[in-house]
């Protein structure tokens, strides 16, 4: 069964798209740690990080646009430029002062690099800390999920017409049975041995995400090139964080961030996949707790 959202407190970007935001944590908090999900997932991408963090500090977690309790993308809308002018204008209006902590996996990393190239003076001002989780800076049109030779090519073509096959559906939600969704999602997006607990999580958010959205975000995707946003965070305390076995954002795409953030921690989790949210929810919070650290400081 989908899970029904409880709406939270509404954000209304500048164009007019409502963004389900919750919030957690004292509001008068020195620090406040804005988490932010990825691709057809939304704000419980977290959840298991979440009891791991020091309850001491402010956490802001929202639905991207086209995902969860958020309004769909509108047309022109499903792009990372407009993810990053969100989170910048969400930060505006909820965080209007203080340092900050970002956290982004996958999309949300990426919408990370395109904040820090599209907003420099939030980077500047304000950014204490950034932690990149299974995400890369691009080629992702060169996806092949792991697959060598032939395989990976056909994967490789095949995934535009996925995109613009869900962008032209016209229903809310996925209408997939949930038992196929969670088969996929164990073997694709996860390493070895996922509990069912983490897989029904990432399963439930899916199939709340909107299907013309995702297709649309799913060019995004393929077209994003985020270095140039690195190259503004070089100062900023960073983390990078892999799973080995990522068949999404594989390992070397999270080599190249590494590389443009040469203050960066590096970090490799083997045996773990794409969601490391999920599977690795005690390093991940470890981590970033860490940057809530030393951002205090």
């Amino acid at each position: 069964m989908t899970a029904v959202l409880s709406p939270g407190p509404r954000f209304v970007a500048s164009d007019g798209a409502a963004l389900n935001v919750v919030s957690s944590g004292p509001a008068d908090s020195a620090i406040t740690l804005v988490l932010v999900h990825g691709w057809t997932q939304d704000h419980r991408t977290w959840d298991f990080v979440l009891p791991h963090l020091d309850p001491g500090v402010r956490v802001l977690r929202y639905d991207l646009r086209g995902h969860g309790g958020s309004a769909p993308a509108r047309a022109g809308g499903a792009t990372i430029a407009r993810l990053a002018d969100d989170l910048a204008e969400l930060i505006a209006d909820r965080v209007p002062d203080g340092p900050l902590v970002l956290a982004g996996h996958s999309m949300g990393g990426m919408t990370l690099m395109v904040l820090a190239e599209r907003h420099p003076e939030l980077v500047a001002g304000r950014l204490a800390g950034a932690a990149f989780v299974a995400t890369s800076s691009g080629d992702m049109d060169k996806l092949t999920l792991g697959f060598p030779g032939l395989v990976g090519r056909s994967v490789t073509r095949f995934e535009p017409r996925v995109a613009k096959l869900l962008a032209g559906l016209r229903s809310d939600t996925l209408r997939l049975r949930p038992g196929m969704v969670r088969s996929g999602a164990r073997r694709l997006v996860f390493g070895a041995r996922p509990g069912r607990e983490q897989v029904d999580s990432v399963v439930e958010q899916l199939l709340c995400a909107h299907p013309a959205s995702a297709g649309m975000f799913l060019d995004a995707i393929a077209a994003h090139r985020g270095v140039g946003g690195l190259g503004a965070l070089c100062d900023v305390p960073s983390v990078v964080l892999a799973g080995e076995k990522d068949r999404l954002c594989p390992l070397p795409h999270a080599k190249v961030i590494a590389d443009e953030l040469p203050h960066a921690e590096f970090v490799r989790f083997p045996g773990a996949g794409h969601m490391l949210p999920q599977e690795r929810p005690y390093e991940v919070a470890r981590r970033i707790s860490a940057l809530v650290r030393a951002a205090a400081r």
